[in-house]
């Protein structure tokens, strides 16, 4: 039984897991699974590759949303199930998105998916082009017809994902408000919803830190995990080097009623790119986190990551040590503690 207590998520006996290795000498708590990556190149026909992706349960087993790059370079929606969160069918077709009437309104091209539930509603959030590059949203409960939302905000932004409850009673969504280029730069914030068609109330939560693996930009990851600390979100940071960015990800902890407010924030990243899968790829040393999935019995926590813009990968942890070592290892500024607003 964890000492720190997963809030408001189904027990989960079958999440994907692999116990750390024995002789792994990383200070992290995270750890990566064994058989890594879990979805490789050229997964369906017309698809090059899969990755930086989101999954869910669903029906005893996992639903997902799956970035895929086609053979022309667009990226799209894709979906797939699993009955362990490890091997998937992947669905050939693409996810057919439509408005409100039913009548198809399918972004031009759309990546990096998120996938929450709240209350009886999954919702998939994407970048996609608004006239540049913006945040897309639909929602779905029965993952056979997915209604596209309006656009939260005009461009340019990415890294949107919705937290899995309202929070004094409006929705809350983290984004990363950019320009139109590779961002050079990037902060995260928190935006509030009534009703998901208006946001406002607009607070900033994090900007890029001191330390090298994040010193460029930041970009919220998978949803936030309510716990009895607070809610736990993974982030990815990119860092500048002579050869490109490199981007790996790491961990906070955020006020449970004032979620613009970073309680503690990990000094550390928890994954760099090491392995072959994240360093070698379509876009060298790349490791970002889009979902995870908990089980509130165990403590346990599986963490889906993209490596290399080119494969889908799989990291586990367990809360307890994970809080521990953010607490241990925290350096947070007067800009992760004050309210976000000025």
């Amino acid at each position: 039984m964890s000492k720190v207590k997963i809030l408001n998520c189904p027990s989960l006996p079958n999440i994907p897991w692999q116990d750390r290795p024995a002789g792994d000498t990383h200070d992290s708590p995270v750890w990566r699974y064994s058989e890594n990556p879990i979805i490789n190149r050229n997964p369906i026909p017309g698809v090059a590759r899969i990755f930086n992706s989101a999954a869910a349960p669903w029906e005893g087993g996992y639903i997902a949303v799956f970035r895929g790059e086609r053979l022309n370079g667009i990226p799209m929606v894709y979906m797939g199930t699993s009955k362990d969160g490890i091997h998937w069918d992947i669905d050939p077709e693409k996810v057919p998105f439509t408005d409100e009437n039913g009548e198809p309104l399918m972004p031009r091209y759309a990546y990096d998916p998120r996938l929450v539930k709240v209350e009886d509603t999954y919702y998939a959030m994407w970048c996609q082009d608004n006239y540049g590059a913006a945040i897309g949203m639909a929602k779905t409960r029965d993952f056979k017809t997915f209604t596209r939302l309006e656009n939260p905000f005009i461009p340019f932004n990415r890294n949107a994902v919705l937290f899995p409850r309202k929070v004094n009673g409006l929705y809350q969504l983290l984004s990363r408000p950019s320009d139109s280029g590779h961002t050079p730069f990037g902060d995260i914030w928190l935006s509030q919803s009534p009703d998901l068609t208006f946001w406002g109330k607009h607070r900033h939560v994090m900007s890029p830190g001191g330390k090298w693996w994040e010193s460029v930009k930041i970009g919220s990851g998978a949803a936030p995990i309510e716990t009895s600390e607070g809610w736990l979100l993974f982030y990815h940071g990119a860092s500048s080097t002579c050869s490109g960015f490199v981007y790996s990800f790491g961990a906070a902890i955020l006020d449970i009623d004032e979620p613009s407010r970073v309680k503690y924030r990990c000094e550390n990243f928890l994954i760099t790119p090491e392995e072959w899968y994240e360093e070698r790829g379509f876009v060298p040393s790349v490791c970002f986190p889009c979902a995870t999935l908990q089980d509130p019995d165990t403590g346990r926590i599986a963490i889906y990551y993209g490596a290399a813009d080119t494969y889908l990968a799989l990291a586990f942890t367990e809360v307890d040590a994970l809080v521990d070592y953010i607490k241990a290892h925290s350096d947070v500024t007067e800009n992760d503690t004050e309210i976000g607003r000025r």
